[in-house]
């Protein structure tokens, strides 16, 4: 008996080792740090897999960085919000007047990608709402485009709806019903990107006249 006992644990004991030792190289992948059987920056994915390596990839080589930096650049130096009447998407001057702002920026760097998101405030359906914040996101980056913005530029719409008011009241409230203009990152295959000089992008000079002069 003691030697079948014997016999079948040798048998065993090289598929028990196979098994640790894949478990092994499967949790010491190079770089990888794991936490509760799960990679670290694993909980903060919003659903698309590999997001947080690929994150980690474009913050070491300093695309995302510079990102960032444009953004706040961005946001600092041009009105990224413009705002809307009760249940309607229509373009008042105020807002033609800060698009045109916008629309002067967005030329002067033409490796830079911008995303425009609509935004209602919580009168009405939550369906409506997100149709609402989408025609008002659109006939932003429509009113964009018509000042010489390249429409391959601006990236696929999101409309958040009702999901995010600045106020909260469920009342109308015109600060809720906004579009806001972000930068999104960089053209995929413009020299300068190719060639991983975001530094010479985020810094390039902008004087912003607050005209387009198409009006």
């Amino acid at each position: 008996m003691m030697r079948i006992m014997s016999l079948s644990a040798m048998i065993n004991r090289p598929a028990a080792l196979l098994l640790a030792a894949s478990l092994g190289l499967a949790a010491c992948g190079p770089g990888q740090v794991f936490d509760g059987g799960r990679e670290v920056g694993s909980q903060i994915d919003e659903g698309g897999f590999g997001n947080p390596t690929m994150n980690n990839a474009l913050y070491h080589t300093g695309r995302l960085q510079y990102a960032e930096v444009l953004a706040q650049r961005f946001a600092q130096e041009v009105p990224t919000t413009i705002n809307f009447a009760f249940n309607s998407a229509e373009l008042d001057p105020e807002a033609r007047a800060i698009l045109q702002q916008q629309a002067a920026f967005i030329r002067n760097f033409p490796e830079v990608r911008f995303s425009v998101y609509g935004h209602t405030d919580l009168v009405g359906s939550a369906a409506y709402n997100h149709r609402l914040g989408l025609r008002r996101a659109r006939a932003a980056v429509h009113y964009l485009v018509s000042l010489g913005v390249e429409r391959s530029r601006l990236d696929a719409l999101v409309s958040l709806g009702e999901t995010q008011p600045i106020v909260a009241t469920e009342a109308e409230e015109r600060r809720n019903r906004r579009t806001v203009t972000e930068v999104t990152g960089f053209v995929q295959n413009h020299p300068l990107v190719l060639d991983g000089r975001y530094a010479q992008i985020v810094y390039r000079s902008y004087a912003g006249s607050g005209s387009s002069g198409t009006e």
